[in-house]
């Protein structure tokens, strides 16, 4: 009796129901093309409260991040950054490639295979990421939850918006300059949603046509930049010179092009993602949702007229405010702290050259055509007269290996060959026999960053090096694609859900951005992945 009482007096066990894991309710990815590092700084006192500003002093702030491979461009930029991979895994070598096996030129996003939808420019929208070889880190979230998730890219770019919203993404938007509609491609949807058709119809680039371009701030506020009117930078499509204010026009057969050489790009960017988040409810369902953004026109302003324009200031000045807005937007409709940002850049960029030979720094132009006539000469007068380049692309020589073979050539002797030449030409500081590289006489820092860009199905053979500060163009403007610091020191700041307040000067790696992500998601990083978390910048 006694036991029976005590059975009966025993409390039922509570079965525990499991918790949902915390998760952000949306991650906003941001790229701006051609942001070099100190971009953060050098205008912070005229940014605003709830821009730059907001993302350093509320999160956490890598200033210390590079990438770490050679060719800094746009493709590579996104891929990296996306995947946590590098170009040598993710096949994403740079903007454009020379095929050996086909025989043909590639375009990182080409797809033949597919048709535009959104506009009737047919050769805008015939393109896919068919030609990343890896997963993003949208492609993984969307994995983890059984593609509930839904993910979106928006660029200016078509590469800047298909690269980072993966292959099973749920759309990818990009800007035609034909006809100033945001399309996309049969990749992803038949027919354009109903909000996109929307936005089209608001023909806002043309609205920005006619406001023009002029100064934000009152012109003795520039001083961080250059004067408006110096022989180093080049004209807008139009414009007479330089200088503010501009009207702008737009020209046949592109003639919405201009408007994404000015901020307004930046602003139908932020209008077109904003679009997107509410068109697609992102945010407000139960599993976390990804939008992939990349503000392109600060790259198109930077070639134009360098990073210490007063159009660059006054782009980013502008910048700071749509970033403040979309921000401020995003607080109203998934909830202040309910969202995490993280920001970077796809590449950095060089000094113009006339800018800086005006400061007595080191700089200058590579003469392409004389560097190929040097090189060819030589080749020839060792070899005999043949065609033995086939193609050149991201300042690599692809070799035909069937006409060395045939003559019984070695690669190392025509490497030999071609860099002995290559020496004579101003600007060039090495050449780099990418199949042996083992033997190469360079630096260890540079040849691993070279290493990490080699894909053995579309790299080329030969790699032609510039000196720091120099690059192949003309007297105005700049560039980038190089392993020198300018071009690989990019922002990685993050805020919000589930991010620490703070700062690191370790290196960090663009490649770190998509497993720090993933760590937070709680999901795997991409398949191509190399990179490691950020931890300190993650709440525990």
């Amino acid at each position: 009796m006694v036991s029976s009482a005590i059975h009966a007096q025993t409390p039922k066990k509570v079965v525990a129901k499991p918790s949902a894991l915390a998760r952000p309710k949306l991650v906003v990815g941001i790229v701006v093309d051609q942001m070099r590092y100190d971009y953060l700084y050098r205008y912070y006192d005229q940014y605003t409260e709830g821009g730059f500003k907001r993302m350093m002093n509320e999160g956490f702030n890598c200033r210390n991040n590079h990438y770490s491979y050679a060719l800094t461009v746009t493709a590579a930029g996104h891929a990296s950054a996306y995947t946590g991979s590098i170009p040598a895994i993710n096949g994403i070598i740079g903007n454009e490639w020379y095929d050996p096996i086909k025989k043909q030129d590639v375009y990182c996003v080409e797809d033949s295979t597919v048709q535009t939808v959104g506009s009737n420019n047919a050769v805008v929208g015939k393109m896919s990421p068919k030609n990343l070889l890896v997963s993003t880190i949208t492609d993984q979230l969307r994995i983890a939850t059984n593609f509930r998730s839904k993910t979106i890219g928006v660029a200016i770019k078509d590469r800047g918006s298909i690269l980072p919203a993966g292959h099973s993404a749920n759309a990818a938007y990009w800007f035609d300059s034909k006809t100033g509609n945001w399309v996309t491609s049969t990749y992803y949807m038949d027919d354009l949603p109903q909000w996109a058709k929307g936005y089209n119809a608001k023909k806002m680039p043309a609205e920005y046509l006619k406001k023009g371009w002029d100064l934000l701030l009152t012109a003795d506020a520039y001083g961080q930049s250059s004067p408006d009117d110096v022989a180093w930078e080049g004209k807008l499509p139009g414009a007479k010179k330089p200088v503010f204010p501009y009207e702008l026009m737009g020209m046949s057969g592109d003639a919405f092009g201009i408007v994404t050489d000015t901020p307004w790009g930046n602003t139908i960017t932020k209008e077109m993602a904003i679009e997107a988040i509410k068109g697609e409810n992102l945010g407000k369902g139960k599993d976390t949702d990804f939008i992939a953004i990349s503000f392109s026109s600060p790259d198109k302003i930077g070639h134009r007229v360098g990073p210490n324009s007063i159009e660059q200031q006054d782009d980013f000045l502008r910048l700071d405010r749509e970033f403040a807005d979309l921000f401020g937007f995003l607080d109203t409709w998934v909830g202040k702290g309910e969202y995490t940002v993280f920001l970077t850049a796809d590449h950095g960029v060089v000094d113009v050259p006339g800018f800086a030979a005006s400061h007595k720094l080191p700089s200058g132009l590579v003469d392409r055509k004389l560097l190929t006539e040097t090189v060819t000469n030589a080749i020839s007068e060792a070899f005999g007269k043949e065609k033995y380049i086939v193609a050149t692309d991201n300042n690599q020589l692809y070799i035909d290996h069937s006409l060395l073979k045939k003559k019984n050539i070695t690669m190392a002797a025509m490497a030999a060959v071609v860099r002995d030449a290559a020496l004579t030409v101003p600007g060039v500081a090495d050449v780099l026999d990418l199949s042996d590289m083992g033997k190469a006489p360079l630096n260890s820092y540079q040849l691993e960053l070279y290493k990490n860009n080699v894909n053995a199905k579309r790299s080329g053979d030969l790699q032609v090096i510039s000196q720091p500060g120099w690059f192949y163009g003309t007297s105005t403007g700049t560039s980038h694609g190089t392993p020198y610091n300018y071009d690989t020191q990019v922002p990685f700041v993050m805020f919000g859900w589930g991010v620490n307040k703070g700062e690191t000067v370790r290196r960090t790696s663009v490649s770190d951005i998509a497993p720090t992500i993933a760590s937070l998601l709680h999901i795997l990083p991409g398949s191509g992945n190399i990179g490691l978390p950020v931890e300190e910048a993650l709440k525990k």
